[in-house]
């Protein structure tokens, strides 16, 4: 069964509850469409609802939960509740309470904190929003997940008809959000993709450290923060199949990791990516995608205390299906 496919299995049997918060959207209409249609997932829809209704045209979201941001019972609830969420960022609680109302008008803002109210298991925003817009809400009500220090973004990546990897699927992190982490940003990078991986496929993961060097092949800045980090998530996850530093050749490759890094428990059978800075891990999840024909689920969030996941601005009404499940699948418990 194919990556995706699995996932809305998996999403099915869960029954959770997503808000969508860009209700207006066109493409949020017809994912909404789809998703109830297909019983993946229930659905909050934000917006006035015969406005959306009457603008949904062959699409039946009737099925939706509707939450108009101008007009809710939960309004009052949910400004006492940011505002004592907040309120050591404001001189006054009476300070926090103001800014409160403006926010929980807010689309974004209202979804996540009917997230924080248990209203629903996940949000999925970013069609007609920037990625600051989603995620600067999801930090300041959910906050980051007990025991997690740092939020970070993947792809779950498929590529057809290929050996490598687990039968082509991997995870590449982070390719969506931290633009130049440290060592020790880096470990828990590879630390939280490990288990986003083996909580999205059931197969265990096997953690690549990647790098232009493998086994001190080359030496310099770049390759000392790999060993690094390296070092501190083995230190921190003892448990994890991971190494480095590792060239994504031998990485991937059973031939050339035997040849390049002998003895190593990853080398020519990592699944979990984990790149170096931003530019390479957003470079690499492109080629992949334009290249070898790769299906890209992402960005995938983790470390929030509650799945909240970005769109790309560009996506399809069917990348927000695929999305809503994967979000629902990171909500089981």
């Amino acid at each position: 069964m194919a990556f995706i496919d699995t996932i809305i299995e998996k999403a099915k049997a869960a029954n959770k509850t997503i808000v969508l918060p860009e209700g207006e959207d066109p493409r949020t209409i017809e994912a909404a469409a789809k998703l109830l249609e297909r019983g993946i997932v229930k659905v909050i829809l934000i917006g006035n609802k015969d406005k959306l209704i009457s603008s949904a045209g062959k699409w039946d979201i009737s099925g939706a939960v509707f939450v108009d941001p101008q007009n809710y019972p939960q309004y009052d609830e949910y400004v006492e509740a940011f505002a004592q969420l907040r309120k050591k960022k404001f001189a006054t609680i009476e300070e926090a309470r103001e800014k409160a109302k403006q926010l929980m008008r807010d689309e974004v803002f209202l979804g996540v904190m009917m997230v924080k109210m248990g209203l629903a298991d996940g949000m999925v925003s970013g069609a007609c929003h920037s990625t600051a817009d989603t995620l600067r809400p999801s930090l300041q009500i959910l906050k980051t997940a007990p025991g997690t220090k740092l939020v970070s973004a993947f792809f779950m990546i498929i590529v057809p008809n290929c050996e490598y990897g687990a039968d082509g699927v991997f995870l590449f992190g982070d390719s969506g959000l931290v633009e130049n982490p440290s060592a020790d940003d880096l470990s828990e990078i590879a630390i939280s993709s490990a288990k986003s991986f083996k909580q999205l496929t059931g197969i265990e993961p096997n953690v690549a450290m990647l790098s232009y060097s493998t086994y001190g092949s080359a030496h310099s800045v770049l390759t000392e923060k790999i060993i690094e980090a390296t070092r501190l998530a083995k230190e921190k996850a003892p448990e994890l199949n991971l190494d480095g530093e590792l060239q994504l050749d031998a990485a991937i490759v059973p031939s050339v990791g035997s040849s390049k890094a002998p003895g190593s428990p990853v080398a020519g059978k990592a699944n979990v990516l984990i790149f170096p800075d931003l530019d390479a891990g957003n470079i690499g999840y492109k080629l992949a995608q334009r290249l070898a024909k790769a299906e890209a689920y992402g960005p995938v969030t983790q470390g929030i205390a509650a799945p909240v996941n970005d769109l790309s601005r560009g996506c399809s009404a069917d990348d927000i299906v695929g999305v809503a499940a994967i979000t629902a699948v990171q909500a089981i418990k």
